[in-house]
């Protein structure tokens, strides 16, 4: 039978580094979308 685990013990280090790492390049992906939608604005008038 498999093991339980008391509630809250598991390690999760790499899912928190990796989720993480997913807000920044979502959050830098949005940035740079923004300023090119701004870019495409201004030079279009």
């Amino acid at each position: 039978m498999a093991d339980h685990h008391k509630h809250g013990s598991m390690d999760i280090e790499v899912q928190e580094k990796t989720f993480a790492g997913f807000v920044t390049f979502a959050t830098r992906t949005a940035i740079v979308i923004v300023v090119g939608l701004i870019l495409l604005a201004i030079v279009n008038g």
